[in-house]
């Protein structure tokens, strides 16, 4: 048999396989991303195996149990009951799956160049386990090329050719934690192949668990695609916090500035400003093309420009603060300051990059004693970069009025406001949710 009719051979079996939902799943890194990802493919009825580095994880769906705040228990226990879905730490077993999909973290260094780290320890833990008929999956947000200067060649060492033995694709992961408009199975899916028979086999793994299939040209394409999804989203931010404080100079409340422009049913899409920008995506993805881009000399300062905007917006809402507690005869240094909400956006238990940690930094550096109120967090977190010994706050009367400054940084829609905006002594509001007045400033 010739190379070319066996690559066609297994080319051939894993269609077959992922048409008729007889092939095993394999997602590595059951996090925001993996583990919904799980559910979608195991509730349309093929079986999966998730594979992490963490032990609790793997114990807690074989346990039938969520560790995501907005990812239904009753899901994961009912897809472990159905035989569905199982997970575990032994990459060995990656040799059983015909689909590898990856879901590992893509962050920046401290040099704000990416990390590839993850990407490069997973294939490292996988490769001895790669063989022929299998399909792997890269999602994690980077930049264009990782997937053919990182991937292929680490597949090809193994002695496989992509495209006849493996197949390999790229499609970003474009998952919302708690939006309840979409879902992983109702966004559709962005994927590039390797090769012209990669991209056959990608849509073939996608097509039965997500709404659509959007095939672009090649793995670059789809790697520029996530990219420029944020992109857009980070400059248009960015333009949002620049006039913040230009809106406020000028007595002009830009929320309202901005629902009125909301209005036009074309060429607007409303974007708000806030303490700056927080998640796995917006504050990071950015700078992965900004670093490639030097590669072939252009140097993005559009991108750039909005980045230090958006990263100066906590120390903007210190500065209202430390004005409005000056208004109030009170110096920032010793002052009780209650932050509201730690998450990087409303109603979800996901801290990464989250700009409240910074404000909270930033207020503890300046002397602050500070305290933090957030229902998805009754203690605060072990991070990387921050760390705080504290217990959330109750929101009662008395507790706000303990304070001398609360900080609306995350918008919870679990908080009471007319009991933060009744009893808070001085109000310094991030997000657009009270009316100004002397006890409330806008920050």
């Amino acid at each position: 048999m010739t190379q070319l009719s066996s690559g066609a051979t297994h080319q051939a079996a894993l269609l077959e396989k992922l048409r008729s939902r007889q092939a095993l799943i394999g997602v590595v890194g059951l996090g925001y991303v993996g583990l919904p990802l799980s559910l979608t493919y195991a509730e349309v009825g093929y079986r999966v195996l998730g594979l992490d580095i963490d032990q609790d994880k793997a114990d807690a769906i074989n346990q039938g149990r969520s560790y995501i705040q907005h990812i239904d228990g009753e899901r994961v226990a009912k897809a472990h009951q159905q035989q569905r879905l199982d997970a575990t730490t032994e990459f060995a077993r990656a040799a059983e799956a015909d689909a590898l999909i990856l879901c590992v973290p893509t962050p920046l260094n401290q040099y704000r160049e990416p990390d590839l780290s993850f990407i490069r320890d997973t294939m490292a833990a996988l490769l001895p386990y790669l063989r022929p008929g299998q399909v792997l999956s890269l999602e994690s947000t980077t930049y264009p090329g990782t997937t053919e200067e990182e991937l292929r060649p680490l597949i090809e060492q193994r002695g496989l050719t992509v495209g006849k033995d493996v197949f390999l694709v790229y499609s970003p992961e474009r998952e919302d934690p708690g939006n309840a408009h979409f879902n992983t199975a109702t966004i559709p899916k962005v994927m590039g192949g390797s090769t012209t028979a990669c991209g056959e086999v990608g849509v073939a793994l996608y097509e039965q668990a997500i709404c659509d299939v959007v095939a672009v040209s090649s793995t670059r394409a789809a790697e520029m695609t996530k990219l420029l999804e944020n992109i857009h989203r980070a400059v248009n931010i960015g333009l949002m916090n620049e006039l913040k404080p230009l809106a406020d100079r000028m007595g002009i409340d830009l929320y309202e500035v901005i629902r009125a422009a909301a209005t036009k049913p074309f060429g607007f899409v409303p974007y708000y400003p806030g303490p700056g920008l927080g998640g796995h995506c917006i504050p990071i993805d950015p700078f992965y093309l900004t670093w490639k881009a030097r590669e072939y000399g252009m140097h993005t300062r559009f991108i750039e420009l909005a980045g230090e905007i958006n990263s100066a917006m906590p120390a903007y809402v210190i500065e209202k603060t430390m004005d409005a507690l000056n208004q109030a005869s009170k110096p920032l240094k010793g002052s009780k300051v209650l932050v509201l909400g730690i998450a990087y956006k409303k109603n979800v238990d996901d801290m990464r990059e989250s700009p409240s940690v910074e404000v909270m930094e930033l207020l503890k550096s300046k002397g602050a004693d500070v305290h933090y109120s957030d229902p998805f967090f009754p203690s605060f977190p072990r991070m990387r970069k921050h760390a705080f010994t504290l217990q959330s706050v109750g929101i009662t009367a008395a507790a706000l009025a303990s304070f001398d400054v609360v900080v609306l940084a995350t918008d919870h829609d679990a908080f009471d406001y007319e009991l933060i905006a009744a009893y808070s002594p001085l109000l310094i509001d991030t997000r657009g949710r009270f009316t100004p007045s002397a006890t409330i400033v806008r920050a």
